[in-house]
């Protein structure tokens, strides 16, 4: 079934120079010029992921993306972000309000494909199926792509959940930022890029207890972060030494 992506971007020719390249690579791109005309078409058709432009002449494309991810219905679109901005705050705000990976402007299409084509594949449904992992009182549903605490969903993006999966598949093991990268199949870790801690951070707010003092995802300094084995049932679980 060929992938459906909207594109929003104000630039009349980055966007039929993206929607020509994408759609060659066997794509179907719809194209908005504005927030308001994104909104309708959000609205009114079903994307399979959405490329969006964070500066836009009738608005912030960061203000869209708080309300998708406050949306039940496309919290978990799979969301990239273009950007002119290349300040790393810029990039960091963008992934707290919930979007999954940036491009910063000017870029190449070949880029632009490969990381597309990485959203889409972490979006996958698990061939797990109905697979559920449980530690304790927090359970990971392979096939429904949800987290619950207690029994309530965790509000996460797909590509947190994915993150969340990576290191509950390896509990007790250290996985560097290099390793959950080459995991979730996505670009290579950038230098000094903070996206996994920033993700990491929002994982914690709704998985833990007390985020500032967590007891499932660990940090081990240095080295990275670990899923503790022993959560609910020890209260002495601890990460390894650094």
């Amino acid at each position: 079934m060929t992938a459906r992506l909207l594109l929003i971007d104000d630039d009349a020719r980055l966007s039929s120079m993206v929607r020509d390249y994408l759609g060659q690579a066997g794509f179907e791109v719809t194209a908005a010029g504005s927030l308001a005309e994104g909104r309708e078409l959000l609205a009114a058709h079903t994307y399979d992921a959405l490329i969006l432009d964070l500066m836009l002449p009738d608005g912030d494309g960061l203000d869209l993306c708080r309300a998708l991810r406050a949306d039940p219905r496309t919290r978990q679109l799979p969301l990239l972000m273009l950007t002119a901005r290349g300040e790393p705050l810029d990039r960091i705000v963008g992934l707290e309000l919930g979007a999954d990976d940036y491009l910063t402007k000017p870029f190449e299409p070949r880029e632009l494909l490969a990381r597309v084509k990485a959203l889409l594949r972490r979006a996958s449904p698990h061939a797990a199926g109905d697979d559920v992992m449980r530690f304790g009182r927090l359970e990971i549903d392979l096939g429904a792509r949800v987290a619950r605490l207690d029994g309530k969903v965790c509000d996460l993006t797909g590509h947190q959940f994915d993150l969340l999966v990576v290191l509950a598949q390896s509990p007790g093991r250290v996985l560097s930022r290099d390793q959950i990268m080459d995991a979730l199949k996505g670009h290579p870790l950038e230098a000094f890029d903070r996206s996994i801690d920033v993700h990491i951070s929002r994982i914690r707010s709704v998985i833990e207890d007390d985020p500032k003092m967590p007891r499932r995802v660990l940090t081990v300094r240095g080295a990275g972060y670990v899923f503790a084995r022993k959560q609910d049932a020890d209260q002495d679980a601890r990460a390894p030494a650094a």
